[in-house]
């Protein structure tokens, strides 16, 4: 097989979490080059300046886009973010593009492979949220020409918004592959670099919901006067850089002097995963909550609506849900011992192989460009 280039976009921490594991098994395959295109919440100072956590990891080529520091307008970073990667992938012509998720920097990227003609892969497609998100992914997946689902479930969605069925495989989450390893930092090693020094705790992840902004300031400040009266000790990490999180940090100064709690902007992947694991609850509406929790049996208690349809809470049995109300957290929280369940719903931690499987096979670069709408109905 011919060496393909392929172009990763990483715009978080989070999504970088995510993708990693492949990036790292094609960035050591000779029949492989790729490229890392690093943009949206990594370029933030406020939000930990985690471009610098890729950096780290030593890939060949990182492409840094300095200039694209985010605004308040969604819209003008979209714009900014196409033409930005449109001239990137001009000077270095890859074979795929592959983005994850379900966000902006994401749904730019597709767009433009797509006008462009350069096969797109989408990571983690056919997913439901409660947010403006979820339309952003179902947006990516139109644009994307294959997909690397989390489930079944995930698979059937796209089937019925007409995907074909060739173009789906479904390998579970990747980011599980680094959670089953066994080259995470300890417990000492993470509380040691971010000067946690506490040693029962739990972790608070509360993130803008960008279609009640009105509102995130009043959901805030019942989150944070709940867990300040839980008497329990916190690991508070920074929100995303959407619309309404300086609303959130505004409300967490006042933490700042409260020796239970340790703010952070940011953690490193793996250091994350191994405070998780230690930790005696996840309290928030990040992903985390619903899809690495399990991995480890942590109880998760999920506010509000950031996640509405990501799960079910028969099949999540470590998972509780509150609304933004400072009682019904504070009891979550007192119950929590009583959820700790593993589930593995998104995955067993073969992503990395059954992705390599996929993209190895010659048949894989057979993938034609223009798409064809499936009716459900038909294929069923």
């Amino acid at each position: 097989m011919t060496k393909k280039r392929i172009v990763f976009i990483t715009g978080t921490r989070a999504d970088y979490g995510k993708i990693k594991s492949l990036m790292r098994v094609l960035n050591d395959d000779p029949d492989f080059e790729i490229f890392v295109f690093v943009c949206g919440m990594h370029l933030s100072k406020i939000f930990g300046a985690t471009y610098q956590e890729v950096q780290k990891d030593n890939y060949k080529n990182i492409y840094i886009a300095y200039g694209l520091l985010a605004t308040q307008d969604v819209s003008i970073n979209m714009g900014n973010m196409m033409m930005c990667f449109s001239g990137y992938i001009d000077s270095i012509k890859p074979d795929m593009i592959i983005i994850h998720g379900d966000r902006m920097e994401a749904l730019s990227g597709a767009i433009v492979g797509a006008m462009h003609n350069i096969p797109v892969g989408h990571i983690e497609g056919g997913e439901l949220s409660g947010t403006i998100d979820e339309s952003i992914r179902h947006a990516i997946s139109k644009f994307a020409h294959v997909h690397f689902v989390c489930t079944e479930e995930a698979r059937t969605r796209l089937l019925q918004i007409g995907e074909e069925p060739e173009r789906i495989y479904v390998i579970g989450s990747p980011d599980i592959d680094i959670m089953m390893s066994n080259s995470l930092p300890s417990l000492q090693e993470v509380k040691e670099r971010y000067e946690i020094n506490f040693s029962d705790y739990g972790i608070l992840m509360y993130h803008p919901v960008t279609t009640e902004y009105n509102i995130i300031g009043e959901h805030v400040k019942i989150i944070v006067d709940a867990v300040i009266e839980s008497m329990k000790n916190f690991v508070v990490i920074f929100p995303n850089n959407d619309l309404g999180s300086e609303v959130i940090l505004n409300e967490y100064e006042r933490l700042s002097n409260n020796e239970r709690f340790r703010v952070i902007p940011s953690m490193r992947f793996e250091y994350f995963l191994t405070l998780l694991k230690n930790s005696g609850f996840i309290a928030g509406n990040s992903s985390a909550g619903i899809r690495e929790s399990g991995v480890y049996g942590i109880p998760a208690i999920d506010i509000g609506t950031r996640q509405s349809g990501r799960y079910s809470l028969i099949a999540s049995t470590n998972i509780q849900h509150v609304n933004e109300d400072k009682q019904e957290i504070l009891n979550a929280i007192t119950k929590s011992k009583n959820y700790r369940k593993p589930s593995l719903l998104f995955g067993d931690g073969r992503s990395v192989d059954k992705f390599m499987s996929a993209i190895k096979s010659p048949d894989f670069w057979d993938i034609k460009i223009q798409k064809h709408f499936i009716d459900y109905d038909i294929q069923a």
